[in-house]
């Protein structure tokens, strides 16, 4: 049996297939988050409000929250070859048209267009790695895969800082474009086929509870920004709830059911799952509470906010391919459990943060956070990807894409209202109104509030980290 699996290794060219997803991933995400440093420019450019441009990110989000649970079932339907021309045509489609935008609702219908492409990438992505590479060596290469996904976002808020004071915002998308046309050239040559269609039954109403409950709970916690007393963000999460329990339901009472949740009776799976899901709550949580603390409270503008979150990002991309050489030779509990250690660590340090704390203390702070995710993230993922059987890959691959992108959004929105709230709190009790300080001293210590939010999840990791055993294979 070992050798079957062998000679069918031997049969792809791995390098050229590994290089073809590296290019499209980090371009894809380089887009993603580079656009976040434009939205003022884009705000004052199509005369709109800050609600309005919000929806770049939450139409993005939105989009891969209803197509990337669907994603398992298409990954069964068709080739290799075609998803990954497909997904690569959506993006540079999507890409021509918001660089050639001339107003927000094109440049929003185009953000739709990219988010297809990426929601159809990524879990093409990992699929492939897990039947193309041994599970001995995955943890390296899932690790390369980490450097594209952690690096692309970190080098994004920079790059476009550094394009957006010298040319427009439509020059974000210019740049991507070619590299783009370079990556669908190069993988047209090389991609190859490296699992068979089975062409299960669709299910309609699978796809529509789906969409329903996915799409629901992460739009719900994408504007729960503007308040969580509004009655459509607790009616589109209470809807989609009530989508995501009929569709489990569903999915456990059908014979083919859309995705498989077998996937959940593997104990490392789930464990691997839960610790990833933290790791992203922790990022993008930081990711959106950090920019702000720098523009708003230090009065940085976006270039060199871009730049003192740089070697974080720098690190963490370098030191995935590390971690997974590590895992690969150690396993993951001595790297998940320091990691999650130092990420607490650095978090308690952000809590501490004033209107007078040094740049060096936020860089080493921001450093030390994204090496202790380095240390979790992939290692985590691989771990528990590595105890599903063959048959349940694209279903696993799904669900952690899936559920990223609902952490994503709640832990996101979790902390935008957690600065909020503690913001107006601080306000209510100064005794001095008139003084000019009050504001910004206020919006710090909402951004106290919000890091004691990410040590409390990042201390729940650490409880949940203590049970990752390796899984033999």
């Amino acid at each position: 049996m070992n050798n079957t699996k062998g000679e069918e290794m031997g049969q792809y060219k791995i390098v050229p297939i590994l290089v073809s997803f590296l290019i499209a991933g980090f371009v894809g995400l380089f887009s993603e988050t580079a656009l976040n440093m434009a939205l003022g420019t884009l705000i004052v450019d199509f005369g709109i409000h800050e609600t309005t441009v919000q929806w770049l990110t939450t139409g993005y989000l939105l989009t891969l929250g209803i197509l990337v649970p669907v994603s398992g079932l298409i990954l069964q339907w068709f080739s290799t070859r075609q998803l990954f021309i497909v997904s690569l045509t959506l993006t540079i489609f999507g890409t021509f048209i918001a660089a050639m935008a001339p107003s927000f609702a094109v440049l929003m219908v185009a953000r739709v267009i990219q988010a297809m492409g990426t929601a159809l990438m990524l879990p093409l992505m990992f699929n492939t790695i897990l039947l193309i590479v041994p599970p001995y060596k995955r943890g390296k290469i899932m690790g390369l895969m980490g450097l594209v996904i952690s690096f692309s976002p970190a080098v994004g808020p920079t790059l476009s800082g550094l394009i957006l004071k010298n040319l427009t915002w439509h020059w974000i998308f210019w740049f991507s474009l070619p590299v783009l046309v370079m990556a669908l050239v190069f993988g047209i040559i090389y991609m190859q086929n490296v699992s068979t269609p089975t062409k299960p039954k669709i299910d309609i109403l699978s796809i529509i509870l789906s969409t329903v409950g996915f799409g629901g709970v992460v739009y719900g916690f994408s504007i729960a920004a503007e308040g969580w007393g509004d009655p459509t963000v607790i009616s589109t999460i209470i809807i989609g709830m009530i989508g995501l329990v009929l569709f489990c339901i569903r999915q456990t009472r059908m014979e083919q059911p859309m995705l498989k949740l077998q996937a959940f009776k593997y104990p490392m799976f789930v464990v691997g799952l839960l610790l990833v899901l933290i790791c992203m709550m922790v990022i993008l949580s930081s990711m959106i509470i950090l920019p702000l603390y720098l523009q708003t409270s230090l009065a940085l503008g976006t270039f060199a906010a871009g730049l003192l979150l740089l070697p974080g990002g720098i690190i963490n991309g370098v030191l995935s391919p590390v971690m997974g050489g590590l895992f690969d030779k150690y396993g993951p509990k001595w790297l998940v459990i320091p990691g999650l250690v130092i990420v607490i660590g650095s978090l308690f340090g952000f809590s501490t943060i004033d209107l007078e704390t040094s740049s060096a203390f936020l860089i080493a702070m921001h450093i030390f956070m994204m090496l202790g995710v380095s240390m979790i993230m992939m290692p985590a993922q691989t771990n528990g990807l590595n105890q599903l059987p063959r048959e349940l890959y694209p279903d696993g691959t799904a669900i952690m894409n899936t559920l990223q992108q609902v952490a994503g959004a709640i832990g996101t929105a979790v902390a935008i209202s957690i600065l909020s709230s503690g913001t107006e709190k601080y306000l209510k009790n100064v005794t001095d109104a008139e003084n000019p300080l009050n504001p910004l001293l206020a919006f710090t210590s909402g951004i106290h509030d919000a890091f004691i939010f990410a040590i409390i999840v990042a201390i729940v990791g650490l409880i949940v980290g203590l049970f990752i055993k390796r899984v033999q294979v």
